[in-house]
This record gives C-alpha cells, structure tokens and sequence, in this order.
C-alpha cells in the first residue's frame, strides 16, 4: 500500500462507529497487513500479548482501554515485558474516544481524540514499511510539494504546474490538466520511491 491508501484506509476507520474487538486488527489491515497475518494475531498464533491486545512481532502492541484509560493503559503497554522480548517499535492504546500512541524508539508521541487519529497517519508509517523522518512530518505542506519537485526552482519551471492547499493541510496539485489530492507526507514519499 502506498501513503494515499493507507490515509483513505484509516481515514475511513475512524468515520466508522468504534468496534472494540476489530480496532485492532482493523488498524493493522489499514497499513497493508495481509488476511493471513490477521487470521494468525486473531488465532493467537502470532500475537503474543500480555495484556489483552494485539502484539505484532517488530512493529506494534494496540490495547483497547477501559473508557478513561488510555493514558494507563499506554504506560502498561510501555511497560510490557512482551513488547520489550517483541522489539514492538509502537504502542497504542484508545477507548474510542482519546487515541494514544509513542514510538519506542524516539520516544515521539500522538495524544488526539479518537476522530482525529487520521490526521497522524504519518507516524505510523514505518508500520507499512515507508520510512520517514521527523523533521518531513513536521514540515509544512509547501516545503514538501516543493521538495518533492525538486524545489522551488523546479517549480517555477513547470508552467503547468499549480500547488493549492487547504485547511486539513492536503495538496491539490494540477500538472498538465490532471489533478492530484492527497496529504502533504505523500508528496516527499511519491518524489522518493519509484513509480
């Protein structure tokens, strides 16, 4: 899965009503996980949780919390011996309505309401293999479309180029009459890896 199908595929799990038993494995098919790999988490086979939630080897442990204990529930998946022996590299935890998340290894967080987790999709993109770093994510929309096209001064030589914006920070970009909508991460992403 590319960064536009992952951004489409959570966007769209959080316009659904919150379903405690499927967040998990829902979340891990939005970033490309395949049906056999869930069919084992779900079967035990390969989740190796010991707190209730969802361990997958080298990437993530999701616990679904107690309404009101998100941030509790974070600490214990930190804290988890079986993150730890499964080098998860994040944690989650939401109850539906608070979502949390850090990664382990920068110690970076995302704290939001449950709605709003879409927004951070970025952070999770190591989960589907797409690295990033820091200071993209952190970046404004303008400076990635530009560096994505190789810079200002390589935008100002496409005539047919035109880059807008809009307050949920996505891009339009409009070269030769074809029109291109998807979160400012994408741009760096797409600009990087071959098509």
């Amino acid at each position: 899965m590319n960064a536009v199908e992952i951004e489409e595929a959570i966007s769209a799990l959080a316009e659904q009503p919150f379903d405690r038993a499927e967040f998990s494995f829902a979340f891990l098919q939005a970033f490309g996980n395949k049906e056999t790999t869930i069919k084992r988490l779900r079967k035990g086979e390969s989740n190796k949780s010991d707190l209730g939630g969802v361990l997958q080897t080298n990437n993530i442990h999701i616990a679904v919390a107690a309404p009101g204990e998100v941030t509790k529930t974070l600490v214990a998946l930190k804290d988890s011996p079986a993150t730890a022996r499964a080098k998860a590299k994040f944690v989650l935890a939401t109850d539906g309505e608070t979502f949390e998340a850090e990664d382990l290894a920068s110690g970076e967080t995302v704290a939001c309401g449950y709605a709003d987790f879409p927004n951070h999709f970025g952070f999770f993109l190591p989960l589907a293999g797409i690295t990033t770093v820091k200071q993209v994510r952190d970046s404004s929309v303008i400076a990635l479309t530009l560096i994505a096209f190789g810079g200002a001064d390589a935008c100002a030589q496409q005539p047919n180029l035109s880059v807008t914006y809009d307050w949920r920070n996505l891009v339009d970009v409009e070269l030769n009459n074809q029109v291109r909508r998807a979160p400012g991460i994408f741009w760096i992403l797409a600009a990087a890896r071959p098509h």
